[in-house]
């Protein structure tokens, strides 16, 4: 075994716990996961156990620095990057259940809409925190999920005694720390991290949530990501396979980690011109300049929630990759294309474009089936399926698809133009997560938003932005200095010219579809 300095970067995302081992210029020696179970309880009612998750963690902790082949000893830093989602712990640090079941359903899952009349009840104060949200209050944030809880559970919001984002309880969990890393409290709780500013006492008022500070242990100020939490506790240490000596760095939001292991490297060379696009299940559009930005719609500024010395702005699609795999489960002729049906479509529909023509040139998608979060800020829009005719059904489930895809991509330009119109010049995507997997989806990227798209070598990126944290107390906390010296490279792709009016002609339709009155 090798006794070489490691980090383990761990991810949690909405199906699954991964961990991975890294060493210090960012190579992957081995890779983890485990699944992590859903609870539906009712519509728009989203829930996940800690219990589960950190069993999940465990598991692909100990299985990844087995299967790197190192000693436990040799783990010196360990950090996380995992979704938004709210964890619930009663005043004894114990799950706090909201539904019944084998599984302690202790967790609010990011996507849960349950409190979207919350979200615009904070809409409707026009307070200033409103300011650093591009204007609109989500439902995904954690105030409003906590005012449904207090309306709707008084009970179990008396018993709360910590209340945080998932990331931020793997923390606590480890070290017993109840700090807050300014990724999450910035970006989903309303707290401003500039000077003198802080909790919106006045805002709390307003939504009736003056208590929330004491009742949920939030702290007056917030950590920077990459900075020393805290050594592994003896029971955490035991749990992962690790010992007390591996030092937990300060953590961020899943998409912020696939910024940082992407973006990071090239930040400071003209970052007006920079996107991360962290594409999967979801999609979150991550920008970052030294000056603040506001955007309308596009939820920030956020100081530091990337790294130190920028403000972020994060534009967002609630579902992407989901909603190509709800289309391959809505048509009987998805069953067709066999255990990799995205695989097999984009293999299709790459050598139906070779032609130069439309693969479906009457048939278009609104992608926004569960609302839209950037630009359009509207929990209420839905999806629309257009130019569907009577042909053979597996021809029809390809046109659809073909027009769910390009949707995705338009909805990214739709971001950045409006990104563009508010102190960006993005003309570059850095793109990461489960699309960078398909040639379709890398092209239409670069094809439907006239972007060179820098892709990266790293295998996966978001367990390299957790590694990049998880090396921060080891290099006085310089992110952007740690990511610049990877080893990891990129390919860049270009839009094809050829394509141009094709695209050009369906987004215009693309627009046109939300003139349609969709709201649910």
């Amino acid at each position: 075994m090798s006794t070489q300095d490691y980090v383990v970067g761990i991810d949690i995302g909405t199906g699954s716990a991964r961990a991975g081992v890294f060493d210090r210029a960012g190579n992957m020696l081995a890779e983890a996961k485990m699944p992590i179970a859903l609870n539906r309880p009712q519509e728009h009612h989203v829930e996940q156990s800690s219990t589960d998750i950190w069993r999940s963690i465990c598991y692909s902790v100990r299985t990844a620095v087995t299967n790197a082949g190192i000693a436990p000893e040799s783990v010196s830093g360990v950090s996380v990057s995992a979704t938004c989602s709210l964890v619930l712990l009663n005043k004894d640090d114990q799950p706090l259940c909201l539904s019944d079941g084998d599984e302690k359903w202790d967790i609010i899952v990011w996507m849960d809409h349950r409190s979207t009349a919350e979200a615009a009840e904070c809409t409707a104060t026009g307070a200033k925190p409103l300011a650093n949200l591009g204007g609109v209050m989500s439902p995904e944030m954690e105030m409003p999920k906590l005012m449904w809880l207090k309306r709707n559970r008084p009970d179990l919001y008396q018993q709360i005694g910590y209340a945080g984002d998932l990331g931020d309880w793997v923390g606590f969990k480890c070290t017993g720390s109840r700090e807050r890393s300014v990724c999450m409290l910035a970006c989903k709780w309303t707290f401003d991290p500039r000077p003198g500013q802080g909790w919106d006492r006045d805002f709390l008022r307003q939504i009736s949530m003056e208590d929330v500070i004491v009742r949920a242990g939030l702290p007056e100020q917030a950590l920077p990501v990459g900075a020393t939490l805290g050594p592994l506790t003896e029971e955490a240490a035991d749990d992962l396979g690790l010992t007390t000596n591996c030092i937990f760095a300060v953590g961020m939001i899943d998409a912020y980690a696939g910024a940082l292991g992407t973006l990071g490297r090239s930040l400071t060379d003209a970052p007006a011109r920079r996107v991360a696009v962290i594409a999967g299940t979801s999609t979150c559009h991550i920008a970052a300049q030294p000056e603040r930005q506001e955007v309308p719609g596009v939820w920030g500024p956020y100081p530091g929630a990337l790294c130190d010395g920028y403000v972020a702005n994060e534009g967002g699609q609630s579902i992407s990759g989901a909603l190509l795999d709800h289309l391959v489960a809505l048509f009987s002729a998805g069953k067709e294309f066999g255990d990799n049906p995205h695989d097999a479509l984009s293999t299709l529909l790459l050598e139906r474009l070779e032609n130069g023509n439309d693969p479906a040139p009457r048939t278009h998608v609104l992608p926004d089936f569960i609302g839209n979060r950037s630009p359009y800020a509207d929990p209420d829009i839905r999806g629309v399926i257009a130019g569907l005719s009577l042909d053979d059904p597996k021809e029809s489930f390809i046109k659809v698809y073909w027009a769910a895809a390009t949707a995705l991509v338009y909805g990214t330009k739709l971001i950045i133009d409006r990104m563009n119109a508010n102190g960006y010049a993005i003309d570059t995507l850095h793109l990461s997560g489960g699309h960078n997997r398909s040639p379709l989806l890398r092209k239409l990227y670069a094809d439907g938003t006239g972007c060179r798209v820098v892709l990266s070598q790293a295998p996966e990126p978001v367990l390299l932005g957790a590694a990049v944290a998880a090396l921060g107390p080891q290099s006085d906390g310089d992110l952007l200095s740690i990511a610049g010296q990877l080893t990891p490279g990129e390919d860049i792709l270009l839009p094809d010219p050829a394509s141009k009016d094709m695209h050009e002609g369906r987004y215009r339709v693309f627009m046109e579809l939300y003139s349609l009155d969709t709201k649910a």
